[in-house]
């Protein structure tokens, strides 16, 4: 066992080898054991390709601290690491890695070749998250690291598709879809992003096919023009009613269309007449079903004209709406032009502008599936924390459209559906067909799309565990107890995931959705590439510590709240560290020969013992609390302050006199409460700041018979009513309010603590007092205490301090020189009134006060206030000098 700690805590050379220390013990196993209560986390998986942002360090902080403490707590906890195939975003990077290296594209290698280049891409950066991940301390089992295209993850993914699709809940059909012309796939509606962008609105004359006249159409996307096959009017609309059923005449195109009534256009809206493009928006497709209207694409994959976009073909969207409007203009067709700001879906991945489009896609229908996944959460059998994220939920699932599973990418989970060449039957199956179910023939060809990556993620909780194999694991730890995320992915992710659960599983995915809020610079900005505002949290790490940077990163922090990331407090927190590292030197310089430590009996305990005994004993119980309702950034808050405060700032200076007494028992009485004390702060600390903590616990004697290797396996310590030593705990905290007040008053008069004073405590409860009377003397730099019932006659010269049930008396003639002090009171109040009087001669010069810039007139106003306040504060402590 090591006797001291070195003299300077150096992290970067701590962390590592107390991380391998923990691996090569299996410290971080999760088992089934069915004699502890179960406890599981899945990791929200990373991108394959990721690098590791200071909003991964908050979930992996958040999600280490819960596992920690119910580790600690003796549960079976389980941590389930993983990292996802991210199909887009991979499949990017690595297009993009080919054209600027060998100048190719996937087409240029095919299927099969690009796919072994993605994953030689994943095998040489998918670790590298996982690296950085460690160096912050994660506890996860990482024998049970999965990947969403791993084997068993795929099979999960399989046999989801063909389940849904047997019970007529996947469908493939033909509907408006968001498109990515960039990414050059479809997206969901999760993934689109709203921005309102300017624009205008353009009033197009589209004229009576009979020469009666015109109607006049308002839309904000006249390059869509070219696949209107209809107008419509609201049926209730006086002024149409009469041109129902005739047709008019496309610009541009010449083509005639119809005018139908339907009640989607609202009455006493824009121009009243609406011009219907089925193939390019939602609504138009819905009333284009309706009226049988025809349907016209002229927007191709790549965001450019189609051949039915007559004279625009080949143009790119935008270029063709400039020319369509000049044409329009010069045609006689345009009326008029209004600038006008509406609502544009982005790509929440590349930021370009979406296309609505028809297209023949793979679909879930989400009607059937929501009506349970709204049930757990209303009925509470899955909760949200903070529980205000439980609307945000059900608002998006009561509204919730089918899910457009289909992704025109080919590094992903590939569609298990094959086409029948001969008879056009859609094969959907477990296996790969080598017949049509159909007709029998071998002629088959397979869908080239693959799956959304979230479809994959939306099974983490069950298919991380082993299903649809029936496991021991997925017996024992699922439902998983609680799933920590950030707000942002509240569509994405939690909620595929409460319906897979529930439809897949017949059971919740998780009791708790724990959400977080973004990590924000100390603007408050998000942190992006583009601001160039991100901070690596590995760099922090470096140089302040993991712990720093963990403790940074939830004190302060609420759950569902952004925060601010300020690198300075990082500073502050290796310094807590440091306090912690230097009182545990301390203790361990005083222990002398003890082996190992252990309670002492009440009997034997001193007052100050019983105080910290009874805090430590309440601080337990109130973290404890915190921890199991989420309220981290709280609990760590009272370890911080009871470490600091308590036990380092008092209770060491508390025991000093026994240490260096010759008392035998009353010192070994010190150190084993010292000891004990100090360790079980060191467990409440430890999920919060792992390294360091197991670092100094390695340090220290262990307990009697406890056994323990390591601090992270240990017990977490438990609420005792033996403990508890309200009376002492009263009485201690009487004596220590009064020695706060004593020298809070003498640090206001600058008297040093070399400078000794007699102090007459006058109190109807001196018991107390008179048991603490050595800490008064010294702790409160007192040359006598003395004590009574009633305060002095006279107080003249007196400087009294007030407690809860005392008051100080100290003669001010013994805190100092008072002639010296009247004369440098004087000196400072002359200099302030001087500076005063300066300031208010500006302030009364008009030509100033006109002249200067605002800022500078306040600054200048706010000088004169402290000027006055200084000259007040000087004048009442010459009153009380009898000046």
């Amino acid at each position: 066992m090591k006797k001291e700690l070195p003299k300077v805590y150096e992290p970067q050379q701590v962390e590592g080898r107390i991380y391998e220390a923990w691996e090569n013990a299996g410290c971080f196993r999760g088992d089934p054991d069915p004699a502890k209560k179960p406890f599981s986390i899945v990791m929200p998986p990373p991108n394959v390709t990721g690098q590791l942002h200071m909003g991964h360090a908050l979930d992996c902080t958040l999600q280490d601290i819960l596992t920690r403490f119910k580790r600690m707590q003796g549960y079976a906890a389980l941590w389930v690491p993983g990292v996802d195939h991210a199909g887009i975003s991979t499949q990017v990077k690595v297009e993009e890695d080919l054209r600027v290296n060998e100048g190719l594209s996937r087409y240029d290698l095919g299927r099969e070749k690009f796919l072994q280049r993605v994953w030689k891409w994943k095998e040489k950066y998918g670790n590298r998250i996982v690296q950085q991940q460690k160096k912050m301390g994660v506890s996860c089992d990482w024998s049970r690291s999965r990947f969403t295209m791993d084997e068993g993850l795929s099979k999960a993914v399989r046999e989801t598709f063909c389940e849904l699709y047997d019970k007529g809940l996947i469908y493939k059909g033909s509907r408006i879809i968001n498109w990515c012309p960039h990414c050059v796939t479809a997206l969901s509606d999760a993934e689109v992003e709203y921005q309102d962008k300017p624009g205008h609105l353009w009033h197009i004359r589209y004229p009576l096919t009979d020469g009666s006249g015109d109607l006049v159409v308002a839309t904000t996307r006249p390059e869509t023009m070219m696949g209107d096959t209809g107008v419509a009017v609201n049926p209730e609309d006086e002024r149409f009613k009469h041109l129902v059923g005739k047709t008019c005449i496309l610009p541009i195109m010449n083509r005639e269309i119809p005018i139908v009534a339907d009640e989607y256009v609202e009455l006493g809206f824009g121009t009243g007449a609406v011009k219907m493009t089925p193939a390019h928006d939602p609504n138009d497709f819905e009333v284009g079903l309706r009226h049988n209207l025809e349907i016209i694409r002229c927007i191709g994959d790549d965001g450019k004209i189609n051949e039915n976009g007559g004279p625009y073909n080949g143009m790119d969207r935008y270029e063709c709406r400039k020319a369509i409007v000049k044409d329009l203009e010069e045609q006689g067709y345009l009326v008029k032009t209004e600038p006008y700001s509406h609502n544009v879906g982005t790509c929440y991945r590349c930021h370009n502008d979406v296309e609505p489009l028809i297209s023949a896609q793979w679909f879930v229908k989400m009607e059937p599936l929501a009506k349970e996944a709204l049930r757990v959460v209303r009925e509470g059998e899955v909760k949200f924390v903070p529980e205000r994220f439980s609307k945000t939920y059900t608002n998006w699932m009561e509204n919730v459209h089918d899910w457009c599973i289909s992704r025109q990418l080919w590094w992903g989970h590939q569609i298990p559906a094959w086409y029948c060449d001969e008879c056009g039957h859609i094969n959907v199956s477990r296996e790969d067909p080598t017949k049509c179910e159909q007709c029998g023939s071998a002629r088959l060809t397979r869908d080239p799309d693959v799956l959304d990556t979230w479809f994959s993620s939306a099974l983490w909780p069950f298919s991380t565990l082993g299903w649809p194999e029936k496991t021991e694991d997925l017996d024992f730890y699922y439902p998983t107890s609680v799933m920590i995320t950030g707000y942002d992915i509240i569509f994405f992710w939690v909620s595929r995931m409460i319906f897979s659960g529930c439809e897949q599983m017949k059971k919740i995915p998780f009791r708790t959705v724990l959400i977080h809020g973004l990590v924000r610079d100390d603007k408050g900005r998000k942190m992006s590439k583009s601001l160039g505002n991100g901070i690596d949290p590995l760099e922090v790490a470096e140089a302040y510590g993991a712990d720093a940077l963990r403790f940074n990163l939830i004190t302060g922090n609420s759950p569902g709240n952004d925060m601010r990331f300020y690198t300075e407090k990082c500073e502050a927190m290796r310094n807590f560290a440091n306090k912690v590292w230097n009182a545990s030197r301390f203790v361990m310089m005083n222990l002398g020969d003890l082996e190992a430590y252990d309670l002492p009996a009440a009997e034997a305990l001193e007052r100050e013992d019983k105080w910290v005994l009874s805090k430590l004993n309440t601080l337990v119980k109130e973290v404890t609390e915190n921890l199991d309702s989420y309220e981290i950034g709280v609990a760590s808050a009272k370890v911080y302050d009871f470490l600091w405060d308590t036990y380092c700032d008092w209770y060491i200076e508390l025991t000093k006199t026994r240490l260096n007494g010759e008392d035998e028992a009353a010192k070994s009485t010190a150190r084993n409460v010292l000891c004990y004390v100090l360790t079980e702060l060191l467990k409440l600390l430890h999920p919060f700041m792992p390294f360091i903590t197991e670092e100094i616990f390695q340090a220290l004697p262990k307990r009697a018979g406890s056994g323990d290797k390591f601090l992270m396996t240990s017990r977490w310590p438990e609420y005792s009513e033996a403990l508890c030593f309200s009376k002492e705990e009263a009485a201690m905290e009487a004596v220590m309010d009064t020695i706060k007040a004593i020298r809070a008053r003498r640090a206001e008069m600058n008297v040093p603590p070399s400078k000794k004073a007699e102090v007459l405590l006058v109190t109807a409860a001196p018991e107390p007092y008179e048991q603490g009377l050595h800490f008064l003397q010294r702790l409160a730099f007192a040359s006598q205490v003395r004590f009574a019932v009633e305060a002095p006659a006279d107080l003249a010269g007196q400087v009294s301090i007030v407690t809860h049930n005392a008051t100080a008396y100290l003669p001010l003639s013994e805190l100092v020189d008072l002639a010296a002090e009247r004369e440098r009171i004087a000196k400072e109040k002359e200099k302030a009134e001087n500076g005063l009087r300066i300031v208010e001669q500006k302030l009364s010069n008009e030509k100033f006060v006109s002249r200067a810039p605002e800022a500078v007139v306040n600054a200048e106003k706010e000088k004169a206030e402290k000027f006055r306040e200084l000259i007040a504060k000087l004048e009442e402590s010459a009153k009380a000098l009898g000046c």
